[in-house]
């Protein structure tokens, strides 16, 4: 017995001391994602586009070029502890939850740890060589039942608000992009602007690390969005399932065959957001990334009609497609090579 109360003690003693360095972390991070937000701030996104020829880069705000990426902001970092900065409102909320609930888990650590060494040292044999007989104490009981009860309603009350905000309803007006998983590469139809298709698969290390963006990570095509505007993410699959990820967007939604699973997403910065595919889908699964690239209104805009697509009231209002930017995708069975890429799908692989 008194070896299993030490190893108690030890193992309390560790955790507790696991719990409050791991709040650094997190402290550190934080003061990462204010720094790196306020870089972001200032970066103007015409002059952050990143092209292999500047003389191609059009005048103008119309003008797209695919955007470089900020180091640190939207994807993983060397060595890091904390989830990653969060640049949409539900996951600035759930981030707050987040570091809230660890310094409840540190207090309550703390409360034990500090009751049990008391403990300890109140009721040694040698202080109490006639150990007491008391087994009931009704006040204690009903504080340890009522207390962690009201706790557990504390940490309800946002939980339940973090799910609902990452279901609201979605407006009417709000911009609908579908999504759809292959195997192993991701397609994305803008059916309010044309119905057109992109298609993104993986670039191979070396064009990625040219582009100086994250390996594994670097798409030839990126989903591009508006910045500020609700978006309808509409996801779906073509053949198992697949889950479309972005960690620093805190969206993540299952793409299932022969279903549409939708969910509403509003960026609040300019910048690229990579992600990955989270369902295990088959041999490349690894090999499925995400790149999302949010642009001002205006730049979306050009972008749109630069691909073939259609913006309602284009016409009236002058917007004209931005002549630096890439032609329309071609189907993905075009792309030979193509890293990522896999077979198209086939009714009955087994004939």
């Amino acid at each position: 017995m008194k070896i299993l109360g030490f190893h108690r003690i030890v193992a309390s003693l560790a955790m507790a001391f696991a719990l409050v360095v791991g709040v650094q972390p997190a402290l550190a991070q934080e003061a990462a994602e204010a720094t790196a937000t306020t870089q972001l701030e200032s970066v103007d996104p015409a002059e952050a586009a990143d092209v292999a020829d500047a003389d191609a880069v059009a005048e103008g705000a119309g003008a797209y070029t695919p955007m470089k990426p900020t180091e640190g902001i939207g994807m993983p970092v060397d060595r890091g502890l904390d989830i990653q900065p969060q640049f949409s409102e539900t996951g600035e909320f759930a981030y707050g939850l987040h570091v809230g609930l660890i310094w409840v888990m540190v207090a309550i650590s703390a409360f034990v740890l500090v009751l049990l060494l008391y403990t300890v040292f109140r009721f040694r044999r040698k202080a109490n060589p006639v150990p007491s007989k008391t087994s009931h104490n009704t006040l204690i009981e009903v504080i340890w039942t009522v207390v962690p009860a009201l706790i557990l309603l504390a940490i309800a009350i946002p939980s339940i608000t973090l799910i609902a905000k990452q279901y609201e309803p979605i407006p009417k007006d709000a911009i609908t992009v579908k999504v759809t998983g292959y195997q192993w590469y991701w397609g994305y139809t803008y059916p309010d602007n044309g119905d057109f298709e992109i298609i993104s698969n993986m670039l191979d290390d070396a064009e990625a690390e040219a582009r100086g963006e994250p390996h594994q990570l670097a798409v030839d095509n990126r989903m591009v969005v508006p910045v500020g505007v609700p978006i309808r993410m509409q996801i779906t699959a073509a053949d198992v399932i697949h889950s479309f990820a972005v960690p620093s967007l805190w969206f993540k939604l299952d793409a299932v065959p022969g279903r549409l699973n939708e969910k509403i997403l509003i960026i609040e910065k300019p910048g690229v957001y990579y992600g990955q595919c989270s369902e295990l889908c088959g041999a490349r699964h690894a090999y499925m990334p995400i790149a999302v690239e949010a642009l001002p209104l205006d730049q979306y805009n050009a972008w749109v009609l630069a691909q073939g697509g259609k913006i309602a009231g284009a016409e009236e209002e002058g917007v004209e497609a931005a002549p630096a930017a890439a032609p329309a995708q071609q189907p993905e069975s075009a792309v030979e090579g193509a890293a990522g890429a896999g077979e198209l799908p086939v009714e009955n692989p087994t004939t």
